[in-house]
């Protein structure tokens, strides 16, 4: 292992954890907020795995590129799907009519 590669692999980790712990606190109010800024971050992702699949440097790097990108996409759209479910939830309702 290369020291580069322990080094990506510690900060993986360390933000895995710290990402996790800093949810895992948020109140449940600010859960759509916090859904809907990941979302944002998701379509960053979503950019990035085009330019590296357009650069089209190995087949490898293109069928990575591929995954990463459907990947990213399936991320965005759930993403997008759960805020939306999450939303409906603090509409109120009217009174049914007797």
């Amino acid at each position: 292992m290369t020291p580069d590669l322990i080094t990506d692999l510690y900060v993986f980790v360390l933000a895995g954890f710290v990402g996790f712990e800093v949810v895992k606190r948020v109140s449940p109010l600010l859960h759509t907020p916090l859904m809907s800024l990941t979302n944002a971050i998701s379509a960053i992702a979503v950019v990035g795995s085009i330019a590296i699949t357009g650069e089209q440097r190995s087949t490898l790097s293109t069928v990575l590129g591929t995954i990463a990108v459907t990947a990213s996409v399936i991320n965005v759209v759930g993403g997008f799907l759960i805020t939306d479910r999450m939303l409906k939830m603090f509409k109120t309702r009217p009174p049914k009519a007797r």
